[in-house]
């Protein structure tokens, strides 16, 4: 009988999985369900008034952004100015923002595909990225305490080879199973801004920024889903995972964190994973820092603003994710599992 096959069959036959899978479909069912219930097609006094709101927006920042550039020029003078406005003109350039404001930000009770796709996709990813690691930490921690991976060196007696399509089957299904949901979810709530909402703006720079997302969403997921494997293959056990993740969560994200803030480290963003995962799922993630501050002619606090990137941050869970794995086969290879 084939490994992989075998792999897979167990796989699938796991309660947790199952379980995990109806949570998996209630959500998407309550999520959906909620949107189609708040939801409704506007009207044309809606569509007009929310059109105004915009254009009157996109003028303000366009003003802003004027009073910017004449305030740099000197034709007028910071004293004179009495609002805010950015020592780097391109903080408010309407150009160069990422999204300028359109009408569907104004249409209160409308389900717009273009404006809630992005939010949409963040939630698809969490709850798959938890899935994939409460799935790879059980998938072997249970086999280890149970004795199923003993049973199964019997039958094909290589450990790596055997641990690695574990590992490669419950990637290859946490992939699988990430991109039907992603199709199934995402093409549910563009139906019902078709049938009870707006579509939107949905030219290919947008699919190409929610491709973009979905991509880096999906390399978090499986790389989550390694994590879970690894640390309960180290462990032995299912709830050495759960144990390491509420440690590292409490111990370093919640009371490193709290430390840095009262000894004022500067950037303590850099030192918590959180910041390069959210690095990576978003292509940029910003910070502020008060203790970076330079006060310029306006009096505000300019270059507290810092942000890490999406390829940096990849590289790094790259490296740790794989030191771990490394560290789990290594283990594995040696350890006595009688």
């Amino acid at each position: 009988m084939n490994l992989v096959r075998a792999e897979l069959e167990r796989l699938g036959a796991r309660r947790f999985v199952q379980l995990m899978l109806v949570l998996l479909v209630l959500a998407f069912g309550v999520t959906a369900a909620t949107t189609l219930a708040s939801t409704h097609r506007p009207t044309a006094q809606e569509l007009f008034s929310a059109q105004q709101e915009a254009a009157a927006a996109r003028s303000a920042l366009e003003r802003t952004h004027q009073l910017c550039l004449d305030r740099q020029r000197g034709v007028v003078q910071a004293d004179d100015v009495r609002e805010y406005v950015p020592d780097d003109c391109s903080e408010v350039d309407p150009a160069l923002m990422e999204r300028a404001p359109v009408a569907a930000d104004f249409l209160t009770g409308v389900f717009t595909f273009a404006a809630e796709a992005e939010a949409l996709l963040y939630f698809l990813i969490a709850f798959l990225a938890l899935f994939g690691f409460l799935v790879g930490a059980s998938y072997i921690g249970a086999d280890l305490n149970s004795g199923g991976v003993v049973n199964l060196l019997l039958w094909r007696p290589r450990r790596m080879t055997v641990l690695g399509t574990k590992l490669g089957t419950l990637l290859g299904g946490t992939a699988l199973l990430s991109v039907l949901a992603s199709a199934a979810y995402l093409g549910t709530f563009w139906l019902i801004a078709q049938v009870a909402g707006q579509p939107g703006r949905l030219d290919g720079e947008f699919w190409g920024s929610l491709g973009a997302i979905w991509g880096r969403g999906l390399l978090l997921v499986l790389l989550l889903t390694t994590v879970g494997f690894a640390v309960a293959t180290l462990g032995r056990h299912t709830s050495a995972a759960l144990g390491a993740i509420a440690g590292y969560l409490v111990v370093w994200e919640l009371g490193a964190r709290l430390v840095m803030e009262i000894l004022e480290v500067v950037k303590p963003e850099r030192f918590v994973l959180s910041s390069y995962a959210a690095a990576l799922l978003n292509g940029r993630a910003g910070f502020w820092d008060s203790r970076s501050c330079g006060f310029g002619e306006s009096g505000f606090c300019g270059g507290g603003a810092w942000a890490l990137t999406w390829q940096p941050s990849l590289l790094l869970l790259l490296g740790l994710t794989g030191a771990l794995t490394a560290a789990a086969f290594v283990a594995f290879r040696r350890r006595d599992l009688m």
